[in-house]
């Protein structure tokens, strides 16, 4: 058993952050059924974001797809779309026409500007939600470019994560009072509602309006340096103990150039020079052996390939290889147990099986038999 057995989602396939939420259901137990357009020249081995799904080919712009989607609507607890506003009530698959026959459904709409406002109708990519919502702004020293890792900062922070979070909300919601709903998870609100954390920073002096003055672009406690093998570690000891010990284990205890407040920040440039000499004079593996053992606040920047190799993400079991794909385990844990994740499976993988079911015995036994 997982914690979302009983749950039933069915999406209208896309990409990005609607299909990484589809599959993060799906890691946790929820039976879902994606459903694509078939398209010449179609991948068809499984790809990664369908690991746990059923996927079934349909064109919604004839009735034949729109009717199949309905009958999967009837028996669904939640509904995932990707589109721009609009285009799912230009193909007769909007909320109204699909809570009609299902009224507790929580209909799910993914987009990067929202179902409203001036931007709502315009394209964008995941860069693009980042930077109008605030959230790319801080992503660099303040004499570099800001550059977010690539669909994580929008498309998957900002995006899939509210998503799932108002469609489990949603399904909690129908299950007591037999109400559905419609989540609007535009990735600009996610995106913005993640800076609180760092709004609440601001409230304290510790981030800046201006870049270079907050503590994660300019403190020399909290900062990323490069190594003599060129690869970079990280330094975060905020707290003065772990700071302290920092400078202990460095061999910097009782230096002059560090003796003053911790949070002297006329002397953080000065700091930071010789720290960044300091850690320039090692290889990155020096300084894991060094700093890893102790609780000085210290990560080494691996790539996701290193980091599947790395001991601790080893130990915990959260990368592995499967169907000759890199993958991270499903998370979070439940009983201290991570799941296993689905089969990853190709396009239209199951289109036969469930057109058959819905022939043979309706919606309801399709979605009983995954």
């Amino acid at each position: 058993m997982k914690v979302l057995d009983s749950v039933r989602v069915l999406e209208i396939g896309g990409l990005g952050p609607g299909p990484f939420c589809a599959m993060h259901l799906a890691d946790l137990g929820a039976d879902v059924i994606s459903v694509v357009r078939e398209t010449k020249g179609r991948e068809t081995t499984g790809a990664l974001l369908n690991r746990g799904k059923r996927s079934v080919f349909a064109d919604l712009k004839t009735e034949e797809g729109r009717q199949l989607v309905l009958a999967l609507v009837a028996e669904a607890d939640a509904l995932i779309e990707g589109m721009r506003p609009g285009v799912m009530e230009r193909l007769g698959l909007g909320p109204e026409e699909c809570l009609r026959v299902n009224p507790r459904l929580v209909y799910g709409r993914m987009t990067g500007w929202g179902q409203s406002g001036p931007l709502a109708p315009r394209a964008g990519h995941d860069t693009n939600y980042a930077a109008v919502s605030g959230a790319l702004w801080g992503c660099s020293p303040a004499d570099a470019r800001p550059v977010s890792p690539f669909a994580v900062l929008g498309d998957i922070g900002g995006g899939a994560l509210y998503l799932m979070t108002g469609l489990l909300s949603g399904i909690v919601q129908a299950r007591a009072t037999g109400r559905g709903t419609v989540v609007d998870a535009a990735i600009v609100d996610g995106a913005a509602h993640m800076l609180n954390l760092m709004l609440s920073a601001r409230q304290s002096g510790l981030v800046a309006d201006v870049r270079g003055q907050s503590i994660h672009d300019s403190a020399p406690f909290y900062d990323t340096y490069v190594c003599a093998d060129g690869h970079h570690i990280t330094v975060g000891a905020i707290e003065p103990q772990f700071h302290a010990l920092l400078l202990e284990v460095l061999g910097l205890a009782g230096d002059p150039d560090f003796t003053g407040p911790q949070w002297d920040k006329a002397a953080w440039p000065a700091r930071r020079a010789r720290l960044a000499a300091l850690f320039l004079a090692q290889p990155r593996a020096h300084w894991q052996a060094l700093l890893e053992p102790t609780d000085a606040c210290f990560g080494a920047v691996l790539s996701p390939v290193e980091a599947a190799g790395h001991p601790h993400m080893q130990a915990r079991g959260v990368y592995a290889e499967r169907q000759g794909v890199l993958q991270a385990a499903p998370a979070p844990r439940f009983g201290g147990a991570a799941y296993a994740p689905g089969e990853a499976c190709a396009p239209g993988a199951h289109t036969q099986s469930v057109m058959e079911s819905l022939g043979h015995s309706g919606a309801r036994a399709v979605w009983r038999q995954r």
